[in-house]
């Protein structure tokens, strides 16, 4: 029998550095699951004492302030805001009525007489969404009192994580491009970015927009995350742009080229930064995450860099010969 043709398939934005070496197959494997760095992240800052200590010896009475605080508030406003969300989501001419997806009994006193989408649930959407709003509330208030110092802890902690890597200032190199046929990048999205990115419209989209939908029962969260996982993304690389001196063109075309693993991590960041209280920790422990993401990306960059010098050097050396 005749054998069947083999395709080639050419895919023009692989990079013909996609075969690494031997010494990069674990980075490599780590870029692979970018959401993984999260979690690394994560365990590093609850093992490590060397960042531990010194973050919560920065933000320690900062943080006892805002706890007494936003416990106080709980307590005050909690079955006030609750009574006011049940009107709300029970009221069928509310904006935020839920009657569509969720059966709701004008004598449920229990927390098993409700439904959403068919399914009984353990406690009330009212109660659930006041924990959520009253905690959102509270973790705003504990970042009133820790504000400044967090940001120096978030600083600290990614330059501790990098040095942990035993790598110095000149192992960040200027930016090389991976792709044989990069991206075409719309300059104007940037433009855009920036002014979203003005503190102003930042708060009325996170506050305003997002706030609402994050409290919308079980999906919301996940929704609100995934708005904001390419921003929470980005927000964590900062540094790495920074140190390797990229202009905002290059930055734009690296997201591009790997848009779906900023979104994924960022989505999971994200997700654990929106968490009420305990989100703000998280907010810490992302930096180190991201910045062991930078380490392995950095690492490719060396290798790109060096097999492009090669193959000059290779094409160099055959124009002479002729």
């Amino acid at each position: 029998m005749p054998e069947e043709p083999v395709l080639e398939h050419s895919v023009s934005h692989l990079s013909k550095y996609d075969e690494v070496p031997q010494e990069l197959h674990r980075a490599m494997l780590r870029l692979n699951f970018p959401s993984s760095y999260v979690v690394v992240g994560a365990y590093r800052l609850f093992t490590d004492k060397s960042l531990y200590a010194p973050a919560w010896d920065k933000c320690r009475n900062g943080a006892r302030r805002g706890l007494i605080c936003g416990f106080a508030w709980i307590c005050a406003s909690y079955s006030i805001q609750r009574r006011i969300i049940k009107v709300a989501i029970t009221n069928p001419s509310s904006i935020f009525s839920m009657r569509y997806i969720t059966r709701f009994e004008e004598t449920a006193g229990e927390l098993s007489h409700e439904t959403f989408l068919g399914f009984k649930l353990p406690f009330n959407i009212s109660t659930y969404v006041a924990i959520l709003l009253v905690g959102s509330q509270a973790t705003g208030i504990i970042s009133f009192f820790v504000a400044r110092n967090i940001r120096v802890v978030r600083r600290r902690v990614w330059d501790q994580t990098v040095a942990s890597r035993g790598k110095g200032p000149d192992f960040w190199q200027p930016y090389v491009e991976e792709w044989d046929s990069p991206p075409v990048v719309n300059e104007r999205w940037g433009r855009l970015d920036k002014i979203f990115k003005i503190w102003f419209w930042r708060m009325l989209i996170q506050k305003v927009i997002l706030l609402p939908l994050s409290l919308y029962p079980f999906v919301g969260t996940f929704i609100a995350a995934a708005f904001k996982g390419l921003s929470t993304a980005q927000d964590l690389h900062k540094p790495y742009f920074a140190t390797k001196k990229m202009t905002a063109h290059q930055e734009a075309v690296f997201i591009e080229e790997r848009k779906w693993d900023y979104r994924t991590f960022g989505f999971v960041a994200a997700l654990l930064e929106g968490l009420p209280i305990v989100g703000l920790v998280f907010t810490v422990s992302n930096r180190i995450g991201a910045a062991m993401w930078a380490h392995d990306l950095e690492k490719r960059q060396h290798y790109v860099a060096a097999q492009r010098r090669t193959s000059v050097v290779g094409r160099s050396e055959t124009v002479q010969t002729y």
